[in-house]
């Protein structure tokens, strides 16, 4: 897959494929109003992105602001504080950049100071005219009609042809729906959107990403990357490179960084099939995606600077040993 132009230049005709997923995810997903203040923040290689987004909030509302600033290192690292400030200080925010701001301190404080807010991590123009060109209201439907049958639930356990059985006990940690309708102060959502997750509270078991993961992106065929999960924590890791990641962020943290961190279910009906973004392949109708790391911005306790999802293809879910209904393309 293509990423972002990383040049400084914009065209007319890269504003004119954006539009549409612009005014999507501002009209639609954010409902900015004419009243509101809106901040835009992204970086070097998104411009195009975030430019499309300030020039329809601009439209919307006089109150708009667009902060640039160089891409972060890694997924989770802490923006510059006036960028943060940015983020705190408006009603709306929306964050279309190279490095996740999704679990960083400085979503989550913008969001207790009442800011809405989309982060889109890594998003690229192809992802982009992808995962907004949908219909965000029946993406809820999805999203609630998953999450009245597993909200419920003592138990979930997943199952994959390619050798995944893990099971997962949510405890009294909540279940959230990332339904991209980001319209109540204080709402947060990835965008593209299209999930239900929980961090649960104990895990056990084995699973196999046969998707989607960094630092690969979409694996070929063939490929595949298993964990062991004990106790809640990743106690073994067949690759090499994915391994490293997390010995790396476990020099910070211990054993934290092996946390097993999240479980998700995709409801994107108009995600059709990975392109190895991990953005818009974890919201896929009918994957699951499995994370490390990182929970602490999900309903966890877990503070890491790491959040490492894989997604898992042709998976059957079950709650309280009852199969349940996923949404399909």
């Amino acid at each position: 897959m293509s990423e972002t132009n990383d040049t400084n230049d914009t065209s007319d005709h890269v504003d004119a494929t954006l539009r549409d997923a612009a005014e999507t995810a501002i009209r639609q997903c954010m409902n900015l109003h004419a009243d509101e203040s809106c901040a835009i923040i992204t970086d070097d290689k998104r411009r195009p992105i975030g430019e499309a987004l300030y020039e329809v909030a601009s439209e919307v509302t006089d109150d708009v602001t667009i902060v640039r600033y160089p891409p972060g290192t890694q997924h989770g690292e802490e923006p510059p504080e006036p960028v943060a400030a940015a983020m705190r200080n408006t009603d709306v925010f929306l964050a279309p950049t190279t490095k996740s701001l999704s679990h960083t301190r400085a979503r989550g404080n913008a969001n207790d100071a009442g800011a809405r807010g989309a982060t889109l991590p890594g998003i690229t123009e192809e992802v982009m005219l992808v995962g907004l060109d949908a219909d965000y209201r029946a993406i809820k439907q999805h999203c609630d009609d998953v999450l009245a049958q597993v909200e419920d639930a003592d138990e979930i356990r997943v199952t994959t042809p390619e050798g995944t059985d893990i099971t997962f006990t949510p405890g009294d940690r909540e279940w959230f729906a990332d339904t991209g309708m980001v319209h109540e102060p204080g709402q947060f959502s990835n965008l593209p959107a299209g999930e239900v997750f929980v961090s649960p509270e104990d895990v056990n078991g084995t699973y196999v990403v046969d998707g989607t993961m960094m630092p690969y992106g979409l694996l070929t065929d063939g490929q595949q990357l298993r964990f062991e999960v004990e106790d809640g924590y990743v106690t073994s890791i067949s690759d090499d490179e994915v391994r490293e990641q997390v010995e790396t962020a476990a020099e910070e943290v211990g054993q934290d960084a092996y946390n097993l961190a999240e479980l998700g279910i995709g409801t994107n009906v108009g995600v059709d099939e990975l392109v190895g973004s991990v953005l818009l392949d974890e919201k896929a109708a009918g994957t699951v995606h499995i994370a490390i790391g990182d929970d602490a911005g999900i309903g966890g306790d877990t503070d890491a600077p790491l959040h490492l999802d894989g997604i898992l293809k042709e998976p059957t879910v079950y709650a309280d040993g009852e199969e349940i209904e996923l949404p399909k393309p």
